[in-house]
């Protein structure tokens, strides 16, 4: 059931704060064989009400302020990407070498976005660098797809054979998703965390003063960090100057956040980067799990410097298993655990009506640093949070099934061809709306460094608080690596 109640008990609340939620139904919006839609409204309406609640207890309210979550708003939001005009030009999503391919046993699907994930790619298939796509379809069509899965991974590519939800719930990563609970949540220590101002001023901004270190990278992590950011937090986002950013991705998530570069392999940045942490009450890193463990950046390694601290970590697959070391993205996360398979059609594997899986994290893992706020204030002691594409994954497809710190089944229950039944939407207050058709009451214009920019507007909403981001994103790693 993903519905509201249950994305909100994931993130500890209070089950009576439910009743603070209202929701517009708009047919039409998110339409998917899964439940998609419930799922996105579960996981803004759960996050909308964590930013409520913090904000009610800085500002010494008597009540949570209303929460009202509409399909329109949420469904535009979802695919912001393709939203976005940047002085009415439309970005491009996915490169060519980005798509499915027959192999000789089925369909595989390959992320060859970056550069160096083409290259590697394209190394492992012993293609030069100017392939082109038929010639890519034309090796790929005489191997098997678990051949072409493990040989590219292998070479630090990323390609995902075509599963079914039954295949994957036995596969061993499959079983270890299962086993976890969508927000995974540990005490790091029992320092008190640093303690922040009331609130007062419209619009009321729940994480207003919050310093958010944001070391993340495409759609999901990025996401959460651009929620916070606009509900008020101080969020400076860190890259390796090596690893350049998409400018299209960066100016889509960037909007109410700065940029700045570190390489933290120089002692001079490092340095840098241990003075932002010393003032920091937030750490969100959307890395390979064990990529950042070097340079000290485990959840533990920074508590024991930075006591209070919140770490939250984003990964594709979960930190465990026989792949939590991999890398991923939410297409390559939607081939594996089924959900391609059940949005297909007969002999073609399809593809969710939104990057659901990163769009919904991202609002889960802000939903969940909002309330590791609120616990703080209670309780102290630093948190470590951990969400996964393929948790999310799971819960979409659990069908029925529970998911608030125990186990969920990880397989489809389906009816006939696997196609899965809705789940309702399970809030308090539910009103049916007009139909989803065009997303324009969500979009707004705004002027920026980089242009005039189309953009969606946020889909958590409640009672004064923020309805746009105080500042438009600006060029990547051109902010001073210092704290507002």
């Amino acid at each position: 059931m993903t519905d509201i109640k249950m994305a909100w008990a994931a993130l500890g609340g209070d089950p009576a704060l439910v009743s603070r939620i209202s929701t517009a139904a708009r047919p039409g919006a998110l339409e998917a064989r899964l439940p998609v839609r419930e799922l996105a409204r579960a996981c803004v309406g759960a996050c909308a009400l964590a930013a409520a609640e913090l904000g009610a207890r800085r500002a010494g309210l008597a009540e949570v302020p209303g929460v009202r979550v509409d399909d329109g708003a949420v469904a535009t939001a979802f695919v912001s990407e393709r939203h976005l005009l940047i002085d009415g030009r439309a970005p491009v999503s996915f490169a060519p070498l980005s798509r499915f391919w027959r192999t000789a046993d089925g369909w595989v699907r390959t992320h060859a976005n970056y550069p160096h994930h083409r290259a590697r790619l394209l190394d492992t298939l012993k293609l030069p660098e100017g392939a082109s796509v038929e010639d890519v379809a034309a090796v790929l069509a005489e191997r098997s797809a678990l051949e072409v899965e493990d040989t590219v991974y292998g070479a630090g590519g990323l390609a995902i054979a075509l599963r079914t939800a039954e295949e994957w719930a036995a596969h061993a990563q499959g079983v270890a998703v299962a086993r976890r609970p969508l927000v995974e949540r540990e005490r790091l220590d029992t320092a008190r965390a640093r303690a922040l101002p009331p609130l007062d001023g419209d619009p009321l901004l729940p994480a207003a003063g919050l310093r958010v270190l944001d070391l993340t990278r495409v759609i999901a992590g990025p996401i959460a960090t651009r929620t916070l950011a606009l509900l008020g937090a101080d969020v400076l986002r860190v890259d390796a100057p090596q690893l350049p950013e998409d400018p299209d991705a960066h100016a889509d998530t960037g909007f109410g956040k700065r940029s700045t570069r570190l390489d933290l392999g120089l002692a001079a940045d490092r340095r840098t980067f241990e003075e932002l942490l010393a003032r920091a009450d937030v750490v969100v890193t959307g890395y390979r799990p064990g990529a950042l463990d070097r340079f000290g950046l485990a959840p533990e390694a920074l508590a024991d410097r930075r006591p209070g601290l919140i770490v939250a970590q984003l990964s594709a697959w979960g930190a465990y298993g026989p792949w939590g070391d991999r890398r991923g993205f939410d297409s390559l996360v939607q081939v594996a655990t089924g959900i391609a398979a059940i949005e297909g059609s007969p002999g073609q594997p399809g593809a969710l009506p939104a990057q659901a899986l990163d769009h919904g994290t991202g609002y889960l893992l802000a939903g969940a640093v909002l309330r590791a706020v609120t616990e703080q204030a209670e309780q102290g002691h630093g948190i470590a949070l951990r969400l996964a594409l393929a948790g999310t994954a799971a819960w979409l497809m659990a069908d029925g099934g529970e998911w608030v710190g125990v186990a969920a089944s990880g397989a489809a229950n389906g009816s006939e061809h696997g196609r899965v039944a809705h789940a309702p939407g399970g809030t308090a207050h539910e009103k049916r709306g007009t139909a989803y058709n065009r997303p324009d009451a969500w979009l707004v214009e705004t002027d920026s460094r980089i242009g005039r920019l189309r953009h969606a507007l946020s889909p958590v909403s409640f009672v004064g608080g923020p309805s746009n981001w105080a500042r438009p994103p600006g060029c990547w790693g051109t902010d001073p690596a210092r704290w507002a």
